[in-house]
């Protein structure tokens, strides 16, 4: 299970959404800079005591009234919905993809994420070690990624449960759904121990 692997199952696909800020941000950022320069007199006294928006701008808004009070709201309804759709997409639930095993018509045959998540659960909680397992199936269809968390028993020999793992349960999972790879994030935690009573 190599890095790359490991973090394609690890992260959502947050790509458009960081691409997006970083390309809001960064002029907003070179903006409030330059601001604070300015007012700071770093471009020179004259700059620093001028008012924020240019006289000559203040004079052809005020002969351009209407074009630009329609521009205005042109574009305050444009952020607007693309602030609400980037919302939405943020907020939406992560796709949990079934897979396509056989696609000849009339002989389909899908397995469910949940089906899947299921059968390597159960698998990774025969592990000598493990207590207990969570699995997701994630990504899409055509690429899909699993994410389990194991909590181990104390004492257990960790790597004996990554071998295993490995070994066992998810070259059995790729081989079942007739995968090349499949990436795959594990989480290891230590299970707390029951609590014992003083007497």
């Amino acid at each position: 299970m190599s890095k790359t692997a490991a973090a394609k199952a690890l992260s959502r696909s947050y790509t458009g959404e960081r691409t997006l800020t970083f390309l809001i941000g960064l002029p907003a950022f070179a903006g409030g800079t330059l601001a604070l320069v300015a007012g700071l007199g770093g471009l020179g006294e004259f700059r620093g005591r001028r008012p924020l928006l240019d006289p000559i701008a203040v004079d052809w808004l005020g002969t351009h009234a209407t074009p630009a009070r329609i521009a205005a709201l042109v574009l305050g309804v444009l952020l607007f919905v693309l602030g609400l759709r980037w919302a939405l997409r943020s907020l939406r639930p992560e796709p949990r993809p079934d897979l396509d095993l056989d696609r000849t018509e009339g002989a389909e045959l899908v397995v469910t994420a949940a089906a899947v998540a299921g059968a390597v659960q159960a698998d990774a909680e025969q592990l000598d070690g493990v207590s207990r397992a969570r699995v997701r199936a994630v990504g899409s269809r055509t690429s899909p990624a699993l994410r389990v968390t194991l909590w181990l028993r104390e004492g257990t020999d960790l790597k004996a449960v990554w071998a295993d793992l490995d070994a066992r349960v998810l070259t059995r999972a790729r081989d079942s759904l007739g995968l090349d790879s499949l990436p795959t994030a594990v989480r290891l935690e230590l299970d707390t121990a029951p609590a014992k009573r003083v007497r």
